[in-house]
């Protein structure tokens, strides 16, 4: 993470940061299947979250 966040104001923007930082963390060992519990104190929502791999289709990215 960097000292400075990006403001995010839509679902696109939300899927391209998931995406860098699952990325990130793929490419130095992290497994990133699974699930987390995301606690965010008292002004915030909790959530869980949970990552799957899939398998890609012939014309995937």
């Amino acid at each position: 993470m960097t000292t400075e966040e990006t403001a995010l104001t839509s679902r696109e923007e939300l899927n391209t940061e998931l995406k860098a930082l699952l990325r990130r963390a793929y490419t130095n060992g992290v497994d990133v299947e699974g699930g987390w519990n995301c606690r965010n104190g008292a002004d915030h929502p909790d959530w869980d979250v949970i990552v799957t791999e899939v398998r890609k289709n012939e014309g995937s990215e």
